[in-house]
């Protein structure tokens, strides 16, 4: 009996003769049904039909995605750090050539997640690398597979490795976390402060797809712990949304004309 993969946002769920009769992840009012309907497949299947590309964006940061894109399209991040590698956020493929890929550059320490539109087969990641998956507590019933190798953290804090913190944020989801390394200056941020195609500017929104601003006084307390961090570039949960010198700056920017934009005086030009 397979675990069937939600095509339209890529979370894996039980093992089921049948998939699901919907998806709870998607009927949620962040995401939506896509308008042909609801559609499924196995692991299996995706493989058949899909890869991983690999792509280096510092020395210590390498991109993977799946091609074509599937589900939400987002890409994980592989952090490398002189205590192991942590894997932020999550695909849905999860092939053999991966698998070697990833354990040639060291295998994984962790994996960390920063909210669940990035789920996806997160148990498969931690059983193949036989390491934990950090979810925040506050989203634990977001999760579609429950699995002993899920780690439910607590709090606004938890160290991952030696220096790489995971910082509870809040807004998009409760739980929505980024991943910061203070002595790279390097901060990670799924959708929690999504760099927009300008690369000059992040959004803090509630649902992405539909448009759903987050209120002035939320971007105002997020800003306000993004402000207590030290870092210089920001990447984000898709291909070239990173902004990689004065991110911090662009945050603060960004957080300020998003304030203006909902609670005016307007226009903003």
């Amino acid at each position: 009996m397979p675990g069937f993969l939600c095509a339209a946002c890529g979370v894996h769920y039980p093992d089921s003769e049948a998939p699901p009769a919907s998806c709870f992840i998607c009927e949620d009012e962040r995401q939506f049904v896509p308008k042909t309907g609801q559609r499924w497949l196995t692991p299996e299947e995706l493989a058949a039909t899909h890869a991983n590309m690999f792509r280096a964006l510092r020395p210590e940061l390498i991109g993977l995605s799946t091609v074509p894109a599937f589900g939400i399209g987002q890409r994980a991040l592989l952090l490398r750090t002189p205590s192991g590698n942590v894997l932020w956020d999550c695909i849905s493929l999860l092939d053999e050539a991966t698998i070697e890929i990833v354990k040639g550059l060291g295998g994984l320490k962790a994996v960390a997640i920063s909210h669940p539109h990035y789920y996806s087969v997160m148990a498969s990641w931690g059983h193949v690398f036989d390491c934990p998956v950090l979810v925040h507590a506050a989203d634990r019933d977001w999760v579609a597979r429950p699995d002993a190798c899920l780690d439910f953290w607590e709090g606004e804090s938890r160290e991952v490795l030696p220096g790489i913190v995971l910082h509870r944020l809040g807004g998009h989801f409760p739980g929505a976390a980024v991943l910061h390394w203070a002595e790279r200056r390097l901060l990670l941020s799924g959708d929690t402060a999504l760099v927009v195609p300008d690369r000059k500017h992040v959004s803090f929104m509630w649902s992405y797809p539909n448009q759903v601003p987050l209120p002035a006084a939320e971007v105002e307390r997020i800003a306000a712990r993004l402000a207590a961090l030290d870092f210089d570039a920001i990447y984000a949960g898709f291909w070239d949304r990173e902004i990689e010198t004065d991110a911090k700056a662009a945050v603060a920017r960004s957080a300020a004309r998003h304030v203006q934009a909902v609670s005016g005086p307007g226009p903003l030009r």
